[in-house]
C-alpha cells in the first residue's frame, strides 16, 4: 500500500495527500533513501494473510535449526487447510495461515507436536495479573517446558546408572583382554577362558541390552534430530554423533556375532551420554538465564474493573461500550475513549515520548498506557484489542520470520557426514578388493564411521554456547538463543532507543527558578498527586530544604483539586496552582513575559516546564526532565571506535533528542518515528549492513524484533524483552559494549574447542591406520578430547584472553 492514504515509510494511515504520517517518517526515507525494488511499507515481514483465513502463532519447544525450520513447515503445510507456514529456530516460533473451518488451532497444535517436538499456542502463555514476567520467562518456564527439562533430565540419569554398570564390566573384564601387557599370564589366563566360555555370550548379550538402552533412550533427541537432517538433506551435529554411535553400536553387535572381543559398545555409551549431558547443561543455562528478567516491567493487563459493579473480568470479555474504571497507577486495559473527566496518562510505552499526555472527556485512550493522575473511565471502542496487542502481532510476525544464521558446527557438520559415508563406502569397498570377506569388510566400513566422523564437535559446540550464555549472565547480559552471538559479531549498524534507553526514562528536576516558600506550597499541593512530575517536585522541595519529609505533609492544605494538567488548591491560606502553562491560561492567571520567554527556552531544550504560581500570578518555573544515561556517551564512542555505525531512532520530538546529536560518535539522529517507522526505518538500515537494535520500550519491540539482533534493557517492558534476542540485566548501557566483547571472545572459544575436538580424530586415526585400535584406545581418545574442550570452555571468556 503506497498510494496517498498509507505512510511512503511505515504504511500508517495518513490524511488527504500527505506522504508521510509524521516528521520522522519523512526524515528517515529523505536520509536514508528510496526502499531496494521490492520494497515498501510492509516489506521485510510476512505475506499478508490470505482471504478466508487466520493467522496462528505457535511456540515449538526442540528447534534449534535450519534443518528444525523447514522440517516444521513441512509438516504444517502438508495438513489440509494450511496455506502457508514459517518457522523460525530462533524464536522458535511458528507463523500458520490456515482456514479455521478445516483445521483448527488445537489440531494445528498437535500436528506440530511429533518426533519429539512440542508446540503450544503462544496466546495461551497470557499474563497473570502482576506475576512480574516477561512472556517469553513464562513459556520457557511452563509446564510444557518443564517436562521437555526433566525428560532430557531423565535420560541423562537412565544413560549414566546404564553407562556406568556397562563400564564397570569393560574396566574389569574386556580392557585388560586388550591390554594384555599390564598382566601376567596367570591373570590373563583367567580372562582368556572366561571370555571363551559359554556363558560370555550372555555377558555381551546383556551389555548390548544396556548399550541399546543407552543408545535408543538416552541418545533420542540425537537420533531425532538426526532423522529432521536426513529428512530435510541438510546434516547436522545430531548426525555426526548419532553416526559415530550407531557405527560403534553395530560394530559391536557383530564382533560379538564373530566371537570377537573388539566390542566398542563403550564407546557408544560415551559418545552419547557426554553429548546428551552438555545438551541438558546448555538447556539448564538458558532456562536460568531467562529467570533473570522475571523482574522486569509487565506492560500487558488480564483484566479490566467494570465502572458500577466494580466486577474485574477477563479483557476478552469486553464488549464496545463497556465502561472501564482504570486507577491512577494502572494500565488501561483496553482501547477506548475518556467516558468523563480528566487525567494525565503516560503512552512512552505505545508512542516511546516521555511526557505525559492530558486527557479530556472525549480523547482517545490507548490500551497499555498509564493512568498517572486522577481516575479514567474508559468506553471500551469496537473490540477489546488494544495498541499493545497490535504491536505484539507485528512481533510475532516478525519473529516467524527471523531464521538468523546457521551455526558453523551444522556448516561442518553438513560437509563432514557425506565425506565420512563417502569415505566408508570407499573402505569398504578397497577391503573386499584386497581379499576380505563381507563381514571383514562390513566391519572396515563401519569402523570408519566411529573413527573418522569428528563427533565430538556435538558435544563441543552445546558446551561452549553453555559457558557463554553463562559468563554472560553473570556480567549481566541475558542471551537467549545460540546464534545471538554469533549475530552480534558481525554487526554494522547499532540503533538507539532514546527514551528509557540512552535516558533514564524518568523525570527529574533539572532546575528550579522560584522563592522557597512558594516551593513549599507547590510540594504541598503534589504530595497529594500520583504524577511523575509532581514527584519530582516534592524531591526538588526536599532537597532545597535538605530533609526528607518522610511521608509527612507540610502546611494546612485545603479545596485540592487534580486538574489534566497539573493541581491546585489552597495552602496556608493561599490559593496555590501548580501545572502546565495552558493550565494558568485557562484558568486566567497572568504570566509575566520573563516567566513566558523562559517557557519558550526551556520547551525547546525539550525539558517540561512546571509552572508555580499564588494568587492569581505565576511566580516562576520548575524545569522536569529525562537526562542522559551515565555513560552513554562514552558506549557511543567505543562502537564509532569498533566501525560500527551508530543511529538513534526516538518517537520522542526532536528537541529532545538534541545532545545525542551534539556527539561526535552519532552518525544519525531521527526522531518523532512512531512504532511502525521504527520497524520500517531498521529494514532499510539493514539494506546497508547487519543491525542491532537497543530499546527498552514496548513502542520498540516491532524494531527490536525487525533487526538482526535487538538488545533489550532489563528496566523496560516485558514486549520490549520478549522481541530481543538479548537483554541488559542492569541499568548501564556499558553491557552494550561488554556484549560485543563477550561475542568476540566466544567466537574464538568456539573455534578453539572445535580444533579441541578434533583431538579425538588425531588419536584414533593413527592407531587404526597402525591396527593398533582398541576399546579402550578409542575410549581414552574419547576422555582426552573431551576433557580438553570442558576444560577450555570452563576458562574466564574475558580478562587475559581478550
Amino acid at each position: 500500500m503506497t498510494g496517498s492514504s498509507a505512510c511512503r515509510l511505515c504504511g500508517e494511515a495518513v490524511d488527504g495527500s500527505e506522504r508521510f504520517c509524521s516528521s520522522g517518517c519523512r526524515a528517515v526515507h529523505g536520509e536514508l533513501g528510496s526502499p531496494a525494488e521490492g520494497d515498501g511499507p510492509s516489506a521485510g515481514g510476512p505475506s499478508p494473510i490470505p482471504e478466508g483465513h487466520v493467522r496462528t502463532f505457535l511456540r515449538v519447544d526442540g528447534m534449534h535449526s535450519r534443518s528444525c525450520e523447514a522440517y516444521l513447515e513441512a509438516l504444517a503445510t502438508a495438513e489440509d487447510g494450511v496455506a502457508d507456514a514459517e518457522a523460525s529456530y530462533v524464536t522458535e516460533t511458528v507463523r500458520v495461515d490456515h482456514v479455521p473451518d478445516r483445521i483448527g488451532k488445537d489440531d494445528l497444535r498437535r500436528a506440530l507436536s511429533r518426533t519429539g517436538y512440542e508446540a503450544y499456542l503462544r496466546e495461551d502463555a497470557a499474563t497473570a495479573d502482576g506475576d512480574g514476567r516477561t512472556r517469553r520467562s513464562r513459556e520457557v518456564t511452563g509446564l510444557r517446558s518443564r517436562r521437555s527439562r526433566d525428560m532430557l533430565q531423565g535420560r541423562y540419569i537412565a544413560g549414566v546408572m546404564f553407562g556406568l554398570f556397562v563400564m564397570v564390566h569393560y574396566l574389569t573384564i574386556l580392557y585388560p583382554a586388550h591390554l594384555r601387557f599390564l598382566y601376567d599370564d596367570v591373570v590373563l589366563s583367567v580372562f582368556d577362558r572366561a571370555l571363551a566360555s559359554p556363558a560370555a555370550m550372555i555377558f555381551f548379550l546383556v551389555l548390548s541390552t544396556l548399550t541399546g538402552l543407552v543408545f535408543w533412550f538416552t541418545g533420542a533427541p540425537l537420533i531425532r534430530g538426526s532423522y529432521v537432517g536426513v529428512r530435510m538433506r541438510r546434516a547436522n551435529t545430531e548426525s555426526l554423533v548419532a553416526l559415530a554411535a550407531a557405527g560403534a553400536f553395530v560394530y559391536g553387535l557383530i564382533a560379538i556375532g564373530l566371537g570377537r572381543t573388539d566390542v566398542y559398545h563403550d564407546l557408544t555409551i560415551a559418545i552419547v551420554v557426554v553429548t546428551v549431558a552438555a545438551i541438558y547443561y546448555e538447556s539448564l543455562v538458558k532456562r536460568l538465564a531467562v529467570d533473570e528478567l522475571s523482574a522486569l516491567t509487565v506492560s500487558e493487563v488480564g483484566e479490566a474493573r467494570l465502572e458500577g459493579s466494580g466486577d474485574r473480568v477477563p479483557v476478552e470479555e469486553v464488549e464496545p461500550g463497556d465502561r472501564v474504571l482504570v486507577r491512577a497507577g494502572e494500565r488501561i486495559p483496553v482501547d477506548g475513549v475518556l467516558a468523563e473527566g480528566e487525567c494525565a496518562v503516560d503512552e512512552a510505552v505505545i508512542t516511546g515520548e516521555n511526557l505525559p499526555v492530558a486527557k479530556r472527556a472525549g480523547d482517545e485512550l490507548v490500551g497499555g498506557s498509564a493512568v498517572l493522575d486522577g481516575a479514567a473511565v474508559c468506553e471500551a471502542g469496537s473490540g477489546s484489542e488494544r495498541g499493545i496487542d497490535r504491536l505484539t502481532a507485528t512481533v510475532w510476525n516478525l519473529q516467524s520470520a527471523d531464521h538468523g544464521v546457521g551455526r558453523r558446527a551444522d556448516e561442518l557438520a553438513g560437509r563432514a557426514v557425506p565425506a565420512v559415508l563417502g569415505l566408508a563406502v570407499l573402505v569398504g569397498i578397497g577391503t573386499a578388493v584386497l581379499g576380505a570377506s563381507p563381514i571383514e569388510a562390513t566391519l572396515a566400513s563401519l569402523a570408519t564411521l566411529f573413527v573418522c566422523t569428528p563427533w565430538v564437535v556435538g558435544f563441543a559446540t552445546p558446551l561452549s554456547v553453555a559457558a557463554s550464555v553463562r559468563e554472560a549472565t553473570r556480567r549481566g547480559i541475558v542471551v537467549f538463543d545460540e546464534s545471538v552471538l554469533e549475530r552480534l559479531r558481525g554487526v554494522d549498524v547499532v540503533v538507539f532507543d532514546k527514551t528509557g534507553t540512552l535516558t533514564t526514562g524518568s523525570m527529574a528536576v533539572l532546575d528550579v527558578e522560584l522563592q522557597a516558600d512558594a516551593l513549599e506550597m507547590a510540594a504541598a499541593l503534589e504530595r497529594r498527586s500520583a504524577h511523575p512530575a509532581a514527584r519530582a517536585v516534592v524531591a526538588a522541595a526536599e532537597a532545597d530544604r535538605g530533609e526528607t519529609d518522610g511521608g509527612v505533609e507540610r502546611g494546612d492544605v485545603s479545596a485540592f483539586r487534580t486538574h489534566a494538567t497539573g493541581v491546585g488548591g489552597r495552602v496556608d491560606g493561599r490559593t496555590v496552582l501548580v501545572g502546565h502553562p495552558e493550565l494558568f491560561e485557562e484558568r486566567g492567571w497572568s504570566i509575566p513575559e520573563t516567566i513566558r520567554g523562559r517557557l519558550a527556552a526551556v520547551r525547546a531544550d525539550g525539558r517540561l516546564p512546571v509552572v508555580v504560581g499564588r494568587d492569581g500570578h505565576a511566580e516562576g518555573v520548575v524545569v522536569l526532565g529525562d537526562e542522559p544515561r551515565e555513560g552513554w556517551a562514552e558506549t557511543m564512542t567505543a562502537l564509532h571506535d569498533r566501525g560500527i555505525e551508530t543511529v538513534v531512532l526516538t518517537g520522542d520530538h526532536g528537541e529532545a533528542a538534541a545532545f545525542a546529536r551534539e556527539h561526535p560518535g552519532v552518525d544519525h539522529v531521527f526522531a518523532d518515528v512512531p512504532p511502525a517507522g521504527k520497524a520500517a526505518a531498521i529494514r532499510r538500515l539493514r539494506e546497508r549492513g547487519t543491525v542491532a537494535m537497543v530499546g527498552d520500550g514496548t513502542n520498540d519491540a516491532p524494531a527490536l524484533a525487525a533487526a538482526d539482533l535487538g538488545i533489550a534493557l532489563g528496566s523496560g517492558t516485558a514486549l520490549a524483552s520478549d522481541a530481543a534476542d538479548l537483554a541488559v540485566v542492569g541499568e548501564g548501557l556499558a553491557a552494550v559494549e561488554t556484549a560485543f566483547d563477550l561475542a568476540s571472545a566466544a567466537g574464538r572459544r568456539l573455534r578453539e574447542n572445535v580444533a579441541l575436538a578434533l583431538s579425538y580424530n588425531a588419536v584414533v586415526i593413527p592407531a587404526a591406520l597402525l591396527g593398533v585400535l582398541s576399546p579402550p584406545a578409542a575410549f581414552g581418545a574419547t576422555v582426552l578430547a573431551a576433557s580438553l574442550v570442558a576444560a577450555n570452555a570452563e576458562r574466564s571468556l574475558v580478562g587475559g584472553d581478550r
